[in-house]
């Protein structure tokens, strides 16, 4: 079914709005057409998984099917090879005679249909099912990546020699010993792993008598596995080949990339490190999916009332609008967002990034290289030249650069850009430490937002958790309101790997720049002077912002705790 017919019957029969049409459409377009429609509107709680299943199956008047309840027999799922089940994303559920019934999300597509009728030789008769669940059941039946636990019990390196940290590297060796199989099936295996776990990042460290591997999973690290420590040179030269990085060079830091393509025709991208250690070298791959970037602002966890500030200034037709937080806030995603919002064929768009993690149609993304001396000061400079509306810096590091943004954001240019700092009035202090005048500062700043991410309770095994009253007042809560909490927590389950929590959400400060904080900075003030008047301007901290998603059920007391501090 083309994306666009089924969205207009879904308008027709009044289950979305044009207007949510046509915000999924351009989330598609973002995908680069990789996501399916009926995916992104379940995604983002337009509809649900059975509201749409239910739709299709009396609008095709095709009987739907629960597959998380099904037993397939093994004999039925080699009727139809991986390649097919891939290309159309459909299972085969049963077999009766010379019938074989199909489970499909798109009864519409009726060349699937006639190709599986053709290369089987059955009667196809379909069933109607969620994609999420046709996604979940070809993952689980045709899935054929070894385990983890299936490659370690495989392993065999009593024959594998690997040259030792002090000796003469042979590439050559060195190469050969990175194609034998076990190692190839490796470091597949960990790859492929980590995309299933939904990981974020991948951490291989090698230490004097240890090698393992972590994932990182909803900012959490978790230990994996610990492959033979024999197997460190040729797992490290094979991830460095794949990202075509030089693996005779192990004294010096190195940045590449991998890229690899799944089933469904979805690609997947791994920023890769390498950096030398004392023990070898340790690598941190950092895995970039473009169908799970979130770039809907209503999404990312903003309040009502934030949201509306950000919006505001993000459309302005000049001023800076910065975003702060440690690495691994989130700063990224909701400066993309921000431009998402922002991309129309009337906007000239121009990014500085170090490095470009995603790419976006109709906006002008640089790629830093500090050893060429493209820093981002230089490239802000050639912005200006390039009669630009918007620029969005990835960072601003020294006065060089917050010059030049400054000037840029007073001379008519919406400037976006990150700083490190801990919350938003310490932004103040930070741009005035690196010597901009604070009369620039006031006058060019539209908005500071920080922001931190929390884990979010898992949605299949929430259940309400008895909190005493103290610690909630103790953790901010104002004693009259203590007692009207409902907080939840996680008892853990498959779906979330029996953590309790799947997913993230975002806490922001968010700060206009308004007349007594401008006065203020006009005035010297410090950072807590500064902070203490955004509170009584009614403007949230990160610590309130954790607890009104504490209030809501969205996250633990134990996690508002981990990512914010308490207010002075």
């Amino acid at each position: 079914m083309q994306s666009s017919r089924l969205g207009e019957i879904l308008v027709k029969n009044n289950l979305i709005t044009r207007e949510q049409l046509s915000v999924a459409l351009d989330e598609q377009k973002l995908s680069g057409g990789q996501l399916r429609l009926g995916t992104i509107l379940v995604k983002n709680n337009i509809v649900s998984n059975h509201e749409l299943t239910s739709f299709l199956s009396k609008q095709y008047g095709v009987p739907t099917v629960n597959l998380a309840d099904y037993d397939i027999d093994p004999a039925v799922i080699k009727i139809i090879n991986s390649d097919v089940v891939q290309k159309y994303q459909v299972v085969p559920v049963n077999r009766a005679g010379s019938t074989l019934i199909v489970a499909v999300s798109d009864p519409s597509n009726l060349f699937a249909i006639e190709d599986i009728k053709f290369m089987t030789g059955y009667n196809v008769e379909m069933v109607v099912a969620s994609e999420s669940d046709i996604k979940a059941t070809i993952d689980k039946h045709y899935d054929q990546s070894a385990s983890l636990a299936d490659v370690m019990s495989d392993l065999d390196v009593v024959d594998m020699e690997v040259v030792g940290d002090e000796e003469q590297v042979d590439v050559n060796s060195l190469e050969r010993a990175t194609e034998d199989a076990p190692v190839v099936k490796m470091v597949n295996a960990i790859l492929q792993d980590a995309i299933k776990k939904k990981a974020s990042d991948i951490h291989i460290e090698p230490y004097e008598k240890l090698f393992r591997v972590r994932y990182r999973i909803d900012g959490i690290l978790y230990e994996m596995m610990k492959p033979p420590l024999k197997l460190k040179n040729a797992i490290t030269s094979r991830i460095k080949i794949m990202a075509e990085l030089d693996i005779a060079e192990r004294r010096l830091p190195q940045d590449g990339r991998i890229k690899i393509k799944l089933g469904g025709g979805k690609d997947m991208d791994f920023r890769v490190s390498v950096l030398p250690t004392l023990f070898g070298e340790k690598i941190c791959l950092r895995l970039l999916d473009k169908s799970n970037l979130q770039t809907d602002l209503t999404k990312l966890g903003y309040e009502p009332e934030a949201l509306k500030h950000f919006m505001q200034e993000i459309h302005k037709p000049f001023g800076m609008v910065l975003v702060t937080g440690p690495t691994g806030s989130g700063k990224t995603v909701s400066l993309y967002s921000a431009l998402a919002e922002l991309n129309k064929v009337s906007e000239n768009i121009s990014t500085a990034e170090d490095p470009v993690e995603f790419n976006f149609a109709g906006i002008n993304q640089v790629q830093m290289h500090e050893d060429i001396g493209l820093n981002f000061a230089a490239a802000l400079r050639s912005f200006l030249r390039q009669d630009p509306d918007i620029i969005m810096i990835g960072e601003i590091r020294d006065f060089e650069t917050a010059e030049i943004a400054v000037k840029a954001a007073l001379t008519g240019h919406m400037v976006l850009s990150t700083l490190h700092t801990n919350d938003a009035p310490a932004t103040i202090n930070r741009l005035l430490n690196m010597g901009i005048e604070p009369f620039l500062v006031a006058s060019a700043v539209n908005l500071i937002t920080a922001q931190r991410l929390a884990r979010r309770v898992c949605s299949e095994c929430k259940e309400p958790e008895e909190i005493p009253v103290q610690a909630l007042i103790d953790a901010g809560v104002p004693a009259d309101e203590a007692h009207g909490y409902v907080c939840m927590k996680g008892k853990g389950c498959p779906v979330c790997n029996n953590t309790g929590y799947k997913g993230r959400v975002g806490f922001y400060q968010v700060m206009p720049m308004l007349e007594e904080i401008k006065e203020l900075i006009l005035n010297g003030a410090n950072t807590a002077e500064i902070k203490r008047e955004t509170m009584r301007l009614g403007i949230k901290t990160m610590r309130q912002s954790g607890l009104t998603k504490l209030k809501e059920g969205v996250t633990s007391l134990e996690e508002v705790l981990r990512v914010t501090i308490a207010d002075d």
